[in-house]
């Protein structure tokens, strides 16, 4: 009567699966993929091999945007969202750490038990002049990231990387109407091009920033400019690696994206924040009435919200590296704007770059 009894439980209870554990296991065979992807990837570049052009054709794409992305992205959100005990948040964030080379001394806290989930470590603010913003250049990087391209606009096509292309007029969408611009009507054009370009002396220039995983997931004002449109595409949520941005065509078209048209001194400029695989979520700060990855979507739809009204003339006015949006994860800033042909880009096709460093100047 003295002794205590044993209790056992079911082996289906004590090999019960918790979010916990899915977490740690994807996250471990993830990051062991992306080691080993990353490596062969340095070990061409020191070599100087430029990989080929080798692009997915019809059904691939389309087998491809068949998997559930949308479903899974807005499930690793929720996941992101779960408190994580104390004991458990060091291991995991450090995984991650590890994986994607985050630098944690520019961090405003740099305690990693401070963040009590995913979403909270993904979002960390950075410490005050972590990033200056470069005042002698006209255009500045709006996030950290890595350039996959940048050049004029030519023949209406623009390059995600160095030969694979997309339609200008399929990314952006329509024509937006006169009505909703601040700036003037553009002269009278045959093509998507040059109906943009609001002065003829002047050219249509564009810039690919990718931000992996690891890079501070904020985006800035890359110019004083006033946004007067946003143009919402819900689209598909297929990762935007390079290595997958070199395989499919007009990745970036397919993909949702937020793209926030204005004008700025030398005319028409947009910034596109392009979501990605588990990053359904895109924020505009000023943008309360925007929801991305929402369940309601429409193959080829897109939702169009003007600040322009009659109790506001000018838009949404942005100054050169002021918060203007973030990302959950990692994805694609595009930047298409006009500027005088003596525009020149300060930039290497491949090179990292920080958020307030130099795009280029007139």
């Amino acid at each position: 009567t003295d002794r205590k009894k044993l209790h056992t439980a079911p082996v289906g209870q004590v090999f019960r699966l918790r979010p916990f554990h899915v977490l740690v296991a994807t996250g471990g065979g993830y990051a062991g993929y992306k080691k080993y992807e990353d490596y062969k990837l340095e070990q061409l570049e020191k070599k100087g091999i430029e990989l080929p052009v080798k692009l997915a054709s019809e059904w691939e794409v389309a087998l491809y945007k068949s998997v559930p992305t949308r479903l899974l992205s807005r499930a690793w959100g929720r996941l992101n969202q779960v408190e994580l005990p104390t004991w458990l948040r060091k291991p995991v964030y450090s995984l991650y750490i590890w994986t994607f080379g985050v630098n944690m001394k520019e961090a405003a806290v740099e305690d990693l038990h401070h963040y009590r989930n995913l979403s909270e470590f993904f979002r960390r603010k950075l410490k005050p002049q972590a990033r200056p913003v470069c005042c002698l250049h006209s255009v500045i990087s709006p996030s950290d990231g890595k350039i996959l391209n940048f050049g004029q606009v030519k023949n209406c096509e623009v390059e995600q990387v160095k030969g694979v292309t997309y339609s200008l007029e399929s990314f952006l969408g329509p024509r937006i109407s006169t009505e909703d611009l601040h700036f003037n009507k553009a002269p009278p054009g045959n093509s998507f091009q040059q109906q943009l370009v609001t002065k003829e002396e002047n050219e249509l220039y564009h810039c690919v920033i990718y931000l992996a995983p690891g890079d501070y997931h904020c985006f800035h004002s890359p110019t004083d400019w006033r946004v007067s449109h946003r143009r919402h595409f819900p689209g598909s949520l297929m990762s935007v690696n390079p290595g997958v941005a070199r395989w499919i065509k007009e990745l970036f078209c397919h993909n949702e994206r937020v793209v926030l048209t204005g004008d700025w001194k030398h005319g028409f400029f947009s910034l596109t924040a392009v979501g990605a695989t588990n990053v359904g979520s895109i924020r505009i700060y000023f943008d309360q009435d925007l929801h991305t990855n929402s369940p309601r979507y429409s193959k080829g739809s897109y939702n169009d919200f003007s600040f322009i009204s009659n109790n506001n003339k000018e838009g949404i006015p942005m100054r050169k590296g002021e918060h203007l949006g973030e990302f959950n994860l990692g994805s694609t800033i595009v930047l298409i704007f006009e500027a005088p042909k003596d525009f020149k880009f300060h930039l290497k096709a491949g090179q990292k770059i920080r958020f307030g460093e130099a795009l280029g100047s007139l």
